[in-house]
């Protein structure tokens, strides 16, 4: 509107001849019309301001939360398959694709929509041969260049991806940094990640050099309208068949309108570049949960513990099979060893009384119900498991503990760490259980991380627990102490598994 505000003020005083104090009378309309508009343009243009900075934020967090809810009931199989950085990288860069396209959508293009719909009106009004002449000619370059920035989707997306897979192997590389210095592969780790980041460039070449294809199609073509309207323009002026106000007022709407074209045009990129980057985080997030809780499911209480394997069949391919038509009770209250040579399906039979995978065929029941009738909260709130190689949250000792049961008191938390003979290590420490164990428990040693990981279960009390060679990084003399200790599991059942027969003959 301000170009047409413009129009009427040079209309009022080409036609005035009155003096100075009448001719400004004269113009007192079109200027207080002039500075309104002005006022609104600061005023609405900063709540816009306004909007964006208050809820762009939330928005953002919003998808992270979602992503992140999704990304947690994907299955064991599916984590472990993909760089835990990567897949954090396309959560981050997902959520702010999502809100940029959102933010394009919303104060980009719809604002450059309703100015190509007044200014075509309000120069259909000065002259309508020419708001037909720019307003054809910016349908079918709009036009021209979205079809050819969706094109730029494909290139936009594997740019996105190859930033992703980088940014995984420097989390893996850096926490896996002490294995490269003591095997004296640091050059080697910078080269594998050179070979990485020259791929990640080419394809963000190709993404680039396409979009930029497209700006030398959209600024020349741009070019060559303006030139040619402001030459229309000055034909049908030197014509008399529109007026000095009206000249203006068309000359200024259809720069305008060309130029709103043009930058609409170069956000089209921007926008797949966007919807690239959100296609990208889609894609490897948010496919088909592996396993799901059935819409019938439950959530028993364990009151035994009794296990029993009923005609399993389990493989993780069609060409690696595990198991066949096994079937295996545990008695409430037994104490069971596994011993075997590794690989012998150990820790496969654990993760399926866990339900981190599911069997092909067959059932498992815990106390005479089909674990895949209970909800996976329920079974794995009731059942503990303490690894070979635990990992801690890089939070502090007392969150780490606390984590087998959020609403333990500090007496019951400190119980349970002298039973598992952690409380020794911990007092002498300058935080003590405030201090900081480091990501995934770096800052202690492999015996010290077990044996957190023993006095967190134990503040759990699940009915049913299994240890993966639990006490492997442990002195003898520790392990003897935890294995004579006077805690007692309440109820249910122990499934130890071990490459030695030491333990299970405890």
């Amino acid at each position: 509107m301000l170009p047409y505000a413009i129009g009427e003020i040079i209309r009022s005083v080409t036609r005035s001849t009155s003096t100075n104090k009448l001719m400004l009378d004269t113009i007192s309309q079109p200027l207080i019309l002039f500075a309104a508009l002005s006022v609104g343009e600061v005023v609405f243009g900063r709540s816009s301001g306004l909007l964006q900075t208050l809820r762009h934020p939330i928005h953002r967090q919003h998808i992270v939360r979602s992503l992140y809810a999704y990304l947690q009931q994907h299955s064991h199989r599916y984590l472990s398959s993909s760089f835990a950085g990567a897949l954090a990288h396309r959560i981050s860069e997902t959520s702010l694709g999502v809100t940029q396209t959102m933010q394009m959508l919303i104060s980009e293009f719809m604002p450059v929509i309703i100015v190509y719909v007044v200014s075509t009106t309000l120069l259909y009004r000065a002259y309508p041969p020419l708001a037909a002449f720019v307003g054809v000619w910016a349908v079918l370059f709009v036009s021209i260049s979205f079809w050819l920035a969706t094109r730029s989707r494909l290139h936009a997306r594997r740019a996105a991806a190859a930033r992703s897979d980088t940014t995984g192997m420097i989390v893996d590389s850096v926490t896996n940094l002490t294995s490269s210095k003591l095997f004296a592969r640091l050059g080697f780790e910078r080269g594998y990640l050179n070979e990485q980041l020259r791929h990640e460039l080419k394809e963000v070449r190709k993404s680039n050099w396409y979009a930029e294809r497209i700006r030398w199609f959209q600024f020349i073509s741009a070019a060559i309208l303006k030139i040619g309207t402001l030459y229309y323009a000055l034909s049908l002026w030197s014509q008399g068949k529109i007026a000095v106000a009206d000249f203006v007022v068309a000359t200024s709407l259809s720069l305008l309108i060309i130029s709103e074209a043009r930058n609409l045009s170069k956000r089209f990129l921007e926008f797949f570049e966007h919807i690239g980057n959100v296609s990208n985080g889609v894609g490897t997030i948010i496919q088909p949960h592996e396993i799901i809780d059935r819409d019938t499911a439950i959530a028993p209480t364990i009151t035994q513990g009794r296990i029993e394997f009923r005609h399993v069949n389990f493989g993780y391919s069609d060409e690696k099979t595990v198991f066949k038509d096994l079937s295996v009770t545990i008695q409430p209250g037994e104490r069971v060893g596994l011993v075997g040579f590794s690989g012998s399906g150990k820790s496969t039979f654990v993760n399926l009384i866990l339900r981190l995978f599911e069997p092909q065929a067959g059932q498992i029941l815990i106390d005479g119900i089909d674990i895949q009738a209970m909800t996976q909260d329920a079974l794995h709130a009731q059942t503990s498991l303490i690894p070979q190689d635990p990992s801690l949250f890089h939070r502090t000792l007392l969150e780490n503990i606390r984590y087998g049961r959020l609403d333990a008191t500090e007496d019951e938390l400190i119980d349970a760490t002298r039973k598992a003979h952690a409380h020794d290590f911990i007092a002498p420490m300058k935080d003590g259980y405030h201090s900081l164990v480091g990501e995934r428990g770096v800052k202690l040693s492999g015996g010290q991380r077990q044996r957190i990981a023993i006095a967190r279960v134990i503040l759990k009390n699940a009915p049913i627990l299994i240890l993966d060679e639990a006490t492997s990084s442990l002195d003898s003399i520790t392990e003897k102490a935890i294995q004579n200790s006077p805690y007692q599991w309440s109820i249910g059942s122990l499934l130890f598994l071990s490459r030695q027969s030491g333990w299970a003959q405890c």
